[in-house]
């Protein structure tokens, strides 16, 4: 054999194990930061929620339609904090399509587990991701086959590591040193995060804010989806491993990334509708049930193959 194919066969095969091993070392880096995210919550199903599909479990194989709850919450030293944002995906890969919707914060309703009526956002404080999930699976009256929890600070490091958002903004206005301007604005982490936090500068109060929390998680959504850069990986893992805990188990997101990432084309949003009252100095947001039973079908709806 001529010495310059030796050579040139000794190279191929040293990348070729080069490559190889860096794909294993990748592949356990990703295993190892969903074994550290995952947190299983406590098989709890409140008895007035059914499931057409006949139970809590789905067949993500057989891309199965399920809910997904993301909670976005302020934690403190000593103390769980608040949801500060809770907002329900469902997903349908059949129909190619994500319906995403906000509850808000200050919604009144049933406490599951702790026999009170308060702010939905308090369950978290009264009882972290399990009275979160059942109170908000009894609210709507459907299952919540997987929830993710995201803290704040978490919240803008992914957004910076993904390139930040672009979004339209409808409306101009200053918040904690920050000035965005109304239409097309690019936001990096920390702009992303005032950008989702503002309110009472927005003739829709909290409802406003719910809708430019879905727009950067539409766009975030996006931006992750179309990551390729392996460097861009790993430094994403260290920071899901830091600030994300979820359900979802790695043969899971696996499947979720692998086969149901082109499926998901077109993302929809829906608004749930009530009214602002204050009760023994309280403010709430009422949510009558003719409404929560609309918001019900349409997740129906949605979910049917």
């Amino acid at each position: 054999m001529k010495k310059w194919m030796k050579v040139t066969i000794w190279i191929v095969s040293f990348f070729v194990v080069v490559v190889f091993g860096y794909a294993i070392y990748l592949y356990q880096s990703v295993k190892s930061t969903a074994d550290q995210i995952y947190e299983p919550r406590n098989p709890v199903k409140p008895v007035s929620v059914t499931d057409s599909r006949g139970g809590l479990q789905v067949d993500i194989n057989n891309k199965e339609p399920f809910n997904a709850l993301i909670l976005g919450v302020d934690e403190r030293p000593n103390d769980r904090g608040r949801s500060d944002t809770m907002i329900v995906l469902s997903v349908n890969p059949g129909k190619k399509q994500v319906l995403m919707f906000n509850i808000p914060r200050d919604t009144r309703t049933d406490i599951v587990g702790h026999n009170t009526v308060d702010k939905i956002n308090h369950a978290y404080a009264f009882g972290g991701v399990d009275m979160s999930v059942n109170t908000v699976e009894q609210f709507l009256g459907v299952p919540i086959h997987y929830y993710m929890k995201v803290d704040m600070e978490g919240f803008s490091k992914i957004i910076d590591l993904v390139g930040g958002v672009d979004v339209n903004n409808p409306f101009a206005f200053d918040y904690e040193g920050q000035r965005y301007d109304q239409g097309n604005i690019h936001l990096d982490g920390v702009a992303a995060l005032g950008f989702s936090r503002m309110r009472y500068d927005d003739p829709k109060g909290d409802l406003g804010r719910n809708d430019r929390q879905r727009e950067v998680l539409k766009q975030m959504l996006k931006n992750t989806m179309q990551f390729s850069s392996v460097l861009h990986i790993q430094n994403m893992l260290e920071e899901l491993g830091t600030h994300v805990r979820t359900d979802v188990t790695f043969d899971e997101m696996k499947e979720l990334l692998l086969e149901y990432r082109n499926d998901l084309e077109n993302v929809d949003t829906v608004e749930i509708k009530g009214k602002g009252e204050k009760i023994n100095g309280i403010y709430y947001y009422i949510v009558d049930q003719q409404e929560r039973d609309r918001i019900h079908g349409i997740i129906e709806e949605h979910l049917e193959k």
